[in-house]
């Protein structure tokens, strides 16, 4: 069954236009506090969960929208403020509530907003549970009688919380001593968290993108600007960048020269570091992962899955296997004995214990995996357009299939949000990449 409201990680749009609406996000919160609260009660008798947010100017509002909808449902809610996605996934566990929100629109500019669910757990909510929460919502709203109103309060030792659940991830044998980074938040959820850990940890700490003004996150910062943080590891002569979103769950690295390391690449550190203690069974990638990647795991004897992109699509996988790594080129990256999702501040901790171990640099744990060239092309196409029923783009996919055989890739998907098909080839040369999607796009726009 479609989800009307949800997308792939939780409810997301332009705010003011819907769903992005105070009335909404207040029916939203009603709905999702009728559903997820169903058998819990916390000290006040009462289900609770955890609110946190980033820093858009729009987080104030629908935060008090949130709110009320809690309250009229009759679940309790505690404010955490500004924190990182993963953050309220953590305290929602630790504190043993009922459900952890936040209002964020990760990656996107400040003019988005979001709304996104975990479970009691710590994990995204699996779809069924959003249908219910979906369901619930054209329900007309009402409200519990005045004597049983959720309460709200502040969660005032939030970001301490979380920051030594961060640094316990990090084994207490080492530390970041001599070590000068470079540490970009994005001007999001993590530019009071991510700098102490790493400063606590050791390291010295240039901060980027840590003076939010409810306008600038994302704002040519963060892992979808990365190279704002590589300049500064060079003008610092600093050893090492790290990179968040603005809600820091993604992760983009750099080393000291300024090369850039994408979620493909940290992935590929995070299990070559782990194989050096133990076996690893298997990683999950998504459709996009880079086929070097796939080579590479099969030469060190790793399995290797493909899930559709989306994090949580990566998360339902390696559950599905057992499995306690995987991760996308963009930078989300899971590794389960550490935590539940995908933490953009824990995941440069493993990289980190990564080079410790090994002593040696970024580039020399990556030295071992040449990523194949990529060529994306975007076609627009009329709406309905299915590219699957096109015989001589199917065809011509299928020969190029064949030309590149075990050296090479092809992906044709269609955009879940635009009239698009994005036709993605890889191979070992860059010219061959780019020639062989060129033909293949050249048939979908015909």
């Amino acid at each position: 069954m479609a989800r009307k409201y949800f997308g792939t990680d939780g409810v997301r749009g332009l705010v003011g236009e819907g769903p992005i609406t105070p009335e909404f996000v207040m029916r939203l919160g009603y709905a999702a506090g009728k559903v997820l609260a169903k058998g819990g009660s916390g000290q006040s008798g009462r289900s609770t969960v955890l609110i946190g947010k980033d820093t858009r100017i729009s987080g104030y509002m629908l935060e008090a929208a949130l709110e009320a909808g809690f309250s009229a449902a009759g679940v309790d809610v505690m404010l955490a403020g500004p924190m990182p996605t993963p953050a309220i996934a953590y305290l929602t566990r630790a504190l043993r509530l009922q459900a952890g929100v936040v209002i964020s629109a990760s990656h996107n500019p400040f003019q988005d907003n979001g709304i996104k669910f975990f479970s009691g757990h710590g994990t995204k909510l699996p779809d069924a549970v959003e249908l219910d929460i979906e369901d619930a919502i054209d329900q007309p709203m009402g409200c519990v009688p005045s004597e049983k109103l959720g309460r709200a309060s502040r969660l005032l030792d939030a970001q301490g919380r979380y920051i030594e659940f961060c640094k316990s991830t990090f084994p207490n044998e080492l530390d970041l001593r001599g070590l000068k980074i470079v540490v970009d938040c994005a001007h999001g959820a993590a530019y009071n968290i991510a700098p102490h850990v790493f400063h606590e940890l050791g390291a010295e700490v240039i901060e980027l993108g840590t003076k939010p003004d409810g306008f600038n996150i994302n704002a040519g910062v963060g892992a979808t600007a990365p190279k704002a943080m590589a300049q500064a590891v060079v003008e610092h002569k600093a050893d090492l960048g790290i990179a968040l979103d603005g809600d820091a769950d993604r992760l983009i690295m750099c080393d000291a020269n300024g090369r850039l390391y994408n979620g493909d690449e940290l992935l590929y550190v995070m299990v070559r570091a782990r194989m050096a203690t133990g076996k690893v069974e298997g990683a999950v990638g998504t459709l996009m992962t880079n086929m070097a990647l796939e080579v590479a795991f099969k030469d060190m004897g790793v399995g290797f899955a493909r899930a559709k992109v989306g994090d949580r699509y990566v998360l339902e996988m390696m559950k599905e296997k057992g499995w306690l790594f995987g991760g996308e080129g963009s930078g989300h990256l899971l590794a389960l004995d550490r935590h539940t999702t995908g933490d953009g501040i824990v995941s440069a901790l493993q990289v980190l214990e990564a080079l410790r171990r090994s002593k040696t640099s970024l580039a020399d744990c990556c030295s071992d995996l040449k990523l194949y060239p990529q060529t994306l092309v975007n076609v627009r196409v009329q709406p309905g357009f299915e590219w699957t029923k096109n015989s001589a783009v199917v065809a011509e996919k299928e020969a190029v299939e064949r030309e590149l055989g075990n050296s090479g890739r092809v992906l044709i998907r269609a955009s879940g949000t635009e009239p698009l098909v994005r036709v993605m080839v890889e191979a070992k040369e860059a010219e061959l990449a780019e020639r062989m999607a060129r033909r293949i796009a050249s048939l979908v726009e015909a």
